[in-house]
C-alpha cells in the first residue's frame, strides 16, 4: 500500500506533459500494429498455398481465401485510421470535459437533486458516449457485415436483424450497466486507498455470476438453443464426456447460421455442470467423428485445466490492474492535462489510466497470445491421445476451407494478434502429411512434420 501512494506522489507532477505522452503511446501502438499489418499483407498476396496445404487445399479456395484476407486487412487499416482520428479528435478538442459539463447540466435541468450525485452523473455521461461512440461505428459495422462479409458468402443477416441487434445491445447495456457500474463507482467511493481490494472481488463475483446468467437470459435473446437430438453424435459426445468424467448437463445446438456461415463449438458452466454447444452450420458441414474430435479438442482444454489457469490469470491481471489504478485516481496532473480542473470524476480517471496503460496491455496481449497457442497445442494432442488425430485434422482443414481463414502468417503478426496456431503448424503438429486421395501421390520425408515456412511460433 505505501509503495503505490509514493508511487502516486511521484507521478502527480504539475504541467507533467500527460497529454503528449498518451497520444505518443496511442500513435505508437498505431504505427506498430499498422506495420505488422503490412508484413502480413504481404502474404496475403502469394499465390501458392503453404506445403503443409498443397494437398488438401484446392487453388480456388486458396485464392478466395487470400482475397478474403485482403479484404479485411484493407478494411482494418481504414477502420484502425478512422479510430485513431477519432481518439485523436477526442483528446486535442477537449471532448471529454465538454460531454461531461454538457451532461451535468442535463442532468440538472432534468432529473430530481437527488439524482446529482458523481454516480448519477457517471451513467448519464457514459450512456451518451456510448450511444456516441455506437453511432460513429454504424458504418463500419455495416461495411463489415453486408459488404466485405456478404461478398465471401458469410453474411446471413438482414439488416432488421442487424438493426435489431444493435437495439439489444443498447438496452443491454444499460440495464446490465446501470447497477453494476454504481456499485463500481460506490465502491471506490466508499473503501479509500484500499478500493482495489474490494473492486477485485466484486469483479470475480460478476464474472461467475455472468457465466451463470449470460447463457440463460442474455444469449437467447439472440441466438436459440435447442437440445441435440438423439443420434449418433448426441451418443459419441455423451460418450467422450463420460469418458473425461466431464460434468456434462447439456447438449445444445446454437442456430448460428441465423447470422454466419462460420463454425464453431465450445463449453461453458459452474465446475460441476457444464454445457456444450456445437453450431449448426458445424454439425451441417461435418461428420460425425469430425465434430467428436473438434469438442475432443475443445474438452481437452477443460482436462488439462487450461480454462481454470486462465481465470486464474484473468484474476491477477485484474487485481494489477485495479492496483494501479489507486495510483493514478487521484493524479490532479493527468486530469488536468485533459481539461479536467475543477472535478476529478472517477470515470474519467479510469479512462485515463486505461490510456495510459496501453504499452503494458501491448506485452500482455503478446505474452497471453503465446500462451493460447500452447494450450491450442496441448489439446491438440490431448485429442491425438484420445484416438482422433485423423478426424481432427480432417475437420480442421473443412473448418479452414469453410471459414477462409488465414493459410499463413508472419511469424511477428501472429505472434501479437493471433490465440490459436495456423492450420499448417497445427497439422504439423498432429503428424498430418495428407490423405492419398488429396495428395496427389507426392512422397513426404517421414522424419519432419510440415511446418508453416518451416518454422513454429
Amino acid at each position: 500500500m505505501d509503495v503505490l501512494q509514493r508511487l502516486a506522489r511521484v507521478l502527480d507532477r504539475p504541467l507533467f506533459p500527460w497529454k503528449n505522452l498518451l497520444v505518443g503511446f496511442s500513435l505508437g501502438q498505431y504505427a506498430f500494429e499498422s506495420f505488422l499489418s503490412s508484413r502480413q499483407y504481404q502474404l496475403l498476396q502469394k499465390k501458392k498455398p503453404p506445403k503443409a496445404l498443397e494437398g488438401e487445399v484446392s487453388q480456388e479456395i486458396f485464392d478466395k481465401s487470400q482475397a478474403y484476407g485482403r479484404a479485411k486487412a484493407k478494411f482494418g487499416f481504414i477502420s484502425a485510421t478512422l479510430n485513431q482520428v477519432q481518439n485523436l479528435v477526442l483528446i486535442y478538442y477537449d471532448i471529454l470535459p465538454k460531454l461531461w459539463g454538457f451532461t451535468g447540466i442535463w442532468l440538472l435541468r432534468y432529473l430530481p437533486a437527488r439524482f446529482s450525485g458523481e454516480i448519477s452523473h457517471t451513467l448519464i455521461f457514459v450512456f451518451t458516449f456510448n450511444l456516441i461512440t455506437a453511432a460513429l461505428s454504424l458504418p463500419i459495422s455495416y461495411y463489415s457485415t453486408f459488404v466485405i462479409e456478404e461478398e465471401f458468402g458469410f453474411n446471413k443477416q438482414t439488416l432488421k436483424l442487424w438493426v435489431t441487434d444493435l437495439v439489444k445491445s443498447q438496452a443491454l447495456m444499460i440495464a446490465l450497466g446501470t447497477p453494476l457500474l454504481s456499485a463500481f463507482l460506490a465502491i471506490v467511493q466508499k473503501t479509500g486507498n484500499s478500493f482495489f481490494y474490494y473492486l477485485w472481488l466484486f469483479t470475480a463475483g460478476v464474472q461467475i455470476f455472468a457465466i451463470t446468467v449470460y447463457p440463460i437470459l442474455i444469449l437467447p435473446m439472440f441466438n436459440k438453443l435447442s437440445p441435440l437430438e438423439p443420434g449418433a453424435l448426441k451418443t459419441g459426445v455423451e460418450g467422450l464426456a463420460k469418458r473425461l468424467k466431464f460434468p456434462l448437463n447439456e447438449l445444445y445446438v446454437i442456430d448460428g447460421s441465423k447470422r454466419s456461415a462460420h463454425s464453431n463449438a465450445y463449453f461453458y458452466g459452474l465446475p460441476w455442470k457444464k454445457h456444450i454447444v456445437i453450431y449448426d452450420t458445424l454439425i451441417e458441414k461435418s461428420e460425425t467423428e469430425e465434430v467428436v474430435a473438434v469438442l475432443s479438442h475443445e474438452l481437452g482444454h477443460w482436462s488439462l485445466g487450461h480454462t481454470t489457469k486462465l481465470f486464474g490469470i484473468a484474476q491477477f491481471h485484474m487485481f494489477y490492474i485495479f492496483a494501479l489504478f489507486s495510483v493514478f485516481i487521484n493524479n490532479r496532473s493527468l486530469y488536468q492535462a485533459f481539461g479536467f480542473h475543477k472535478e476529478f470524476p472517477i470515470i474519467i480517471g479510469l479512462i485515463l489510466f486505461s490510456d495510459a496503460l496501453a504499452p503494458l496491455d501491448t506485452i500482455v496481449k503478446l505474452l497471453m497470445n503465446i500462451l493460447s497457442r500452447k494450450f491450442e497445442f496441448e489439446a491438440d494432442a490431448f485429442a491425438v491421445k484420445l484416438g482422433y488425430s485423423t478426424q481432427l485434422a480432417k475437420s480442421l482443414i473443412k473448418l479452414q476451407i469453410q471459414n477462409l481463414s488465414t493459410m499463413d502468417a508472419d511469424w511477428l503478426y501472429a505472434s501479437y494478434h493471433f490465440s490459436h496456431p495456423i492450420l499448417p503448424e497445427r497439422l504439423g503438429a498432429l503428424g498430418w502429411y495428407g490423405s492419398e486421395e488429396k495428395a496427389n501421390g507426392k512422397e513426404v520425408d517421414d522424419e519432419k512434420p510440415i511446418r508453416a515456412a518451416d518454422r513454429e511460433l
